[in-house]
């Protein structure tokens, strides 16, 4: 059962999904996000919090448009809405505590890159969107390192 009324949620739904990122609303679509993704996948856990709405989703907004590498594809789920789905992403965060809102990126299914809710709720956009950037430049690009 969701946390918040759907109508609630569906704004800070749609921060993310106007970038092109696509709602995993199941287990199974975040299984095959990850299994049918070649190369490097963000997963962004949303949530309704305030460290969401006026760090995370901004600073993610800001990386995906400026970052010259990108991930090869980008899913969320909703903490709170979308449990089984949520939970399903996290097993994927091998070794990170559960943490809304948090940002991963997983090359071909394993975990390379894990940004919890700290490092999040403790600083401004412009510099989880700088991290995020640089991240993308080592995981994602053409010329990544790992």
């Amino acid at each position: 059962m969701p946390m918040y009324p759907e109508l609630m949620v569906i704004p800070m739904r749609e921060e993310l999904t106007r970038l092109g990122i696509e709602e995993a609303l199941t287990a199974e679509a975040v299984n095959e996000a990850v299994t049918g993704t070649q190369g490097t996948l963000l997963v962004v856990v949303n949530s309704i919090c305030g460290c969401a709405a006026g760090k995370m989703r901004p600073a993610v907004r800001k990386a995906l448009t400026d970052a010259p590498a990108k991930p090869d594809k980008s899913i969320t789920v909703f903490a709170g809405q979308d449990t089984e789905a949520t939970e399903q992403a996290r097993k994927h965060f091998a070794g990170q505590a559960p943490s809304s809102p948090s940002i991963g990126i997983l090359r071909d299914g394993k975990l390379v890159y894990f940004m919890p809710r700290a490092a999040i709720e403790s600083r401004d956009a412009m510099a989880i969107a700088q991290e995020l950037q640089q991240a993308f430049a080592q995981f994602c690009g053409t010329g990544s390192k790992n």
